[in-house]
């Protein structure tokens, strides 16, 4: 009974150095992000993701790990920050850009939907339709054209304000009783 007590409460010296160790870390991590460039959520590229989630594996490895020191948690977290910002650099070069970031794909040219850049994307036509709802448009028509961007995002450019008209229009009819 005193192993499985043992197991899940642990010794005092142990808890307290994970949590003075957790605690550390996490103001270590504050203070190196603050010196990274200021991105929101919705601006990470893939790379971001990955830093962002490497970064949490190791404060949370290093801080109940008992064969993990402060030091090289914080080796590593500015390693990794380090690297993140050099391939941010990099993005500004043509061909590192190319390599790093997926290429925009072309999904609506013209009103016409391009079947075989949605499944490159991993997007289905119900998807695309529900971004074209959300942007204001019933469908394909007036859009000339909709590009899946390298960070996931799609934008929306309509044709003309002829497609406008109709698009208001249809939403006043849809909207009546």
């Amino acid at each position: 009974m005193d192993r499985i007590f043992h197991a899940l409460i642990g010794d005092s010296a142990g808890v307290t150095g994970a949590a003075i160790k957790s605690s550390t870390l996490f103001l270590t991590a504050a203070v190196l992000f603050r010196f990274t460039e200021r991105r929101t959520l919705a601006e990470f590229a893939p790379f971001d993701w990955i830093a962002a989630v490497a970064a949490g594996a190791i404060v949370g490895r290093a801080a109940t790990a008992s064969d993990a020191s402060w030091l090289s948690a914080t080796t590593a977290l500015i390693c990794l920050l380090v690297t993140h910002a050099v391939l941010a650099r990099l993005r500004f070069i043509p061909g590192v850009r190319r390599f790093i970031d997926p290429p925009l794909k072309v999904l609506i040219r013209d009103g016409k939907i391009d079947r075989r850049n949605l499944r490159q994307c991993g997007l289905t036509a119900a998807d695309l339709e529900a971004v074209l709802r959300l942007h204001g448009h019933p469908n394909a028509d007036c859009i000339n054209l909709a590009i899946f961007e390298a960070k996931g995002a799609i934008s929306v450019l309509r044709k003309d304000d002829d497609c406008r008209a109709a698009r208001d229009s249809s939403r006043y009819r849809s909207s009546r009783p």
